[in-house]
């Protein structure tokens, strides 16, 4: 499976920290690719793939102009697309069928200004994370827990240059070296 994020409508002065945490929950959930629309930001492509090189995994961030044709090219060769959104279906009336779905390129779609009609139209699934005004970043934390069975968070990363020390109290890392 290939779990891959879009972010809809990323805009620079605006929405730098709600993208970047989009990106690392991505990450941090398990997903292989945040692919995001609106301005370009070099800075944030910097930052995701520094934070990455740091505390390791497969991830990486792309940025893509026309977003309709991206969707649409995404369905055409298969993959499924999950919009994430209050207005949707609640994800437990369907995350026993999402979760067979995780053997295809699962596409979730998260957004940022007002979502066009368009998104809603293409998705093959609707998804809402409770029905009340809530953050994109925890749908999306949420939705990936779920559907993984919270197996992603848990992952460790062997090309990790950062691992951190669980405790009860305080906090601590260890640097691995550098070869």
């Amino acid at each position: 499976m290939t779990l891959v994020i879009l972010r809809l409508f990323h805009r620079l002065m605006r929405d730098k920290r709600m993208s970047t945490h989009i990106a690392l929950t991505a990450r941090a959930f398990g997903a292989k690719q945040l692919i995001y629309t609106g301005s370009r930001d070099s800075s944030l492509e910097e930052s995701v793939d520094r934070i990455t090189e740091e505390w390791g995994g497969n991830f990486h961030i792309s940025y893509v102009e026309n977003k309709l044709s991206f969707i649409k090219k995404w369905k055409q060769k298969g993959g499924t697309i999950v919009h994430l959104t209050m207005f949707g279906i609640e994800l437990g009336n369907k995350i026993v069928e999402l979760k067979q779905k995780l053997n295809e390129n699962l596409l979730v779609i998260v957004g940022g200004t007002k979502v066009p009609g368009d998104i809603y139209q293409l998705a093959d699934y609707n998804i809402a994370i409770g029905h009340q005004p809530h953050s994109e970043v925890a749908a999306l934390a949420v939705f990936l827990d779920q559907i993984t069975a919270g197996e992603a968070r848990k992952e460790k990363h062997s090309n990790a240059n950062v691992e951190i020390i669980p405790m009860e109290r305080g906090k601590s890392t260890k640097q691995k070296n550098k070869e």
